[in-house]
């Protein structure tokens, strides 16, 4: 269990870091970070630390089908969680 926690938690720094070097790259006009990635760090359990980067660094809170996704994603994880942990 101990595993699973720094797991989430480095998922979390990486998801969080990763949404301030595209938001920095942005600003710089610099080839940035694929939504493919950012989404994968989301799937994997960085929703937390990228959700907060998103809100902190207000970066892709305005692109819809961005949020659409990030969400779709978050609503699969509480699905699953639901399904495997509190239906029991």
């Amino acid at each position: 269990m101990e595993i699973l926690f720094f797991f989430f938690l480095i998922i979390n720094i990486l998801a969080f870091a990763a949404i301030n070097y595209d938001k920095f790259l942005a600003k710089k006009h610099k080839r940035r970070i694929p939504e493919k990635t950012l989404l994968s760090f989301v799937f994997f359990g960085g929703t937390v630390g990228s959700g907060l980067g998103m809100l902190i660094f207000r970066h892709k809170t305005a692109k819809r089908s961005y949020l659409l996704k990030f969400f779709g994603i978050v609503i699969f994880q509480i699905v699953i969680l639901y399904t495997f942990f509190i239906q029991k």
